[in-house]
């Protein structure tokens, strides 16, 4: 038995199958460029553009003096409360990982207060204490929670990440980067299934945004038209890599085109905007029109954790995002010119550090859930 001559015209890779008689059969058949699928819609970037035009034209939220004053309220008491964890997580007090969210609260604060408690769902990552407290739950069940209390929300044994309340239709808090998204999208089936009218806000950042299973969620979400509004906060890092180490494309919202989910680029700095770009999005959801896609730049003011010394970016960088774009700084600013009085935020900030003060006194003298507390939650009791 003789051997084949072959002649390599090029270096061949692991894998390659060479057919010494010429091209597979079937590759006759590929299709060319001028027998290509042509786009459903004979305007293919409507995906794209829609909401963002429509964002665009809506403006910053029209917010009474009051609301303003709940915003600002709200954000003061998720910093007011991330460096009091903080603190604890430095006297040893709160065990494992711990992720803060100081300086992306306008995201938090600007979506939330737009959706309806009794109804909608909402759903994110390990950076979760802001959500919760956005969402109006008891400081002092989340600080307990952190210091692994049996009086947490999730009887001390979900910690920093893992919280969950089905009360409040918070759905966690999830330690795997990006899980959050598909399970985000079963909620919206869900509330489709049922008829309930509710929208999900599942939550994920830029590097979950690299994650196959974001991509799976978003074509099943625009594939049954599903309520749901996915949002990317863009803080910049995922952990130490910064978005342009780590994405082809640093434009997040355009990532659900493909699946034809409009997207939205929103000013996560801004509560107001945030505010408005969420009533054009959840317009379009309850519209039975399906996914939206937002996504929202912010800062983290903090390392990705408590353990990182975040030495991937300078100091010059951190501080001007404080001092040129923080959330609170320039709500307070609005809050003067309008007419309100230094001494009424004076005392708000008063307000918000005692409320911070008692939740971690009410999480120190907390016990530690009991021994037969390993045993309950593991199945599912009841239907």
């Amino acid at each position: 038995m003789g051997v084949f001559p072959l002649r390599l015209l090029g270096p061949i890779g692991w894998g390659t199958r060479i057919h010494p008689r010429g091209p597979h059969p079937l590759a006759k058949s590929a299709p060319t460029r001028k027998t290509a699928v042509k786009p459903a819609s004979g305007d293919d970037n409507f995906a794209l553009r829609s909401l963002q035009e429509a964002h665009a034209a809506s403006g910053r939220y029209a917010a009474s003096d009051e609301e303003l004053l709940t915003f600002y309220q709200q954000m003061v008491l998720i910093r007011r409360f991330e460096e009091k964890a903080g603190q604890l997580y430095g006297l040893g007090l709160i065990g494992g990982f711990c992720h803060l969210y100081i300086g992306q609260e306008a995201v938090a604060v600007g979506l939330q207060s737009a959706l309806d408690g009794e109804r909608d769902s909402v759903i994110t990552g390990y950076r979760d204490h802001g959500h919760m407290l956005a969402y109006g739950i008891d400081p002092k069940v989340i600080m307990a929670e952190l210091t692994g209390r049996g009086a947490g929300i999730s009887k001390g044994k979900g910690g920093s990440m893992h919280m969950f309340s089905v009360d409040h239709k918070f759905y966690g808090g999830h330690g795997i980067v990006g899980a959050q998204v598909p399970l985000g999208t079963g909620l919206a089936f869900a509330h489709k299934y049922r008829e309930d009218g509710g929208v999900c806000m599942a939550y994920f950042g830029d590097g979950a945004s690299n994650q196959g299973q974001v991509y799976e969620a978003f074509n099943m979400a625009a594939l049954w038209n599903l309520p749901i509004i996915f949002v990317v906060e863009n803080n910049g890092y995922a952990m130490g890599t910064a978005v342009k180490r780590g994405s082809a494309e640093t434009h997040f919202y355009r990532r659900g085109t493909a699946f034809r989910i409009p997207g939205m680029d929103v000013n996560g700095m801004d509560v107001l905007e945030v505010r408005a770009a969420a009533e054009v999005a959840l317009a379009h959801v309850r519209a039975g029109k399906g996914p939206v896609l937002m996504e929202l730049k912010t800062y983290r003011y903090r390392g990705h954790s408590m353990s990182d010394p975040a030495k991937y970016r300078s100091r010059e960088e951190v501080q001007e995002m404080r001092e040129k774009h923080d959330p609170i700084d320039a709500a307070k600013t609005e809050l003067l010119a309008r007419g309100v009085t230094e001494e009424r935020i004076k005392d708000i900030d008063k307000q918000i550090r005692g409320i911070v003060n008692e939740a971690a006194d009410f999480a120190e003298n907390s016990p530690e859930p009991d021994i037969p507390e390993l045993y309950t939650d593991v199945l599912v009791e009841s239907y």
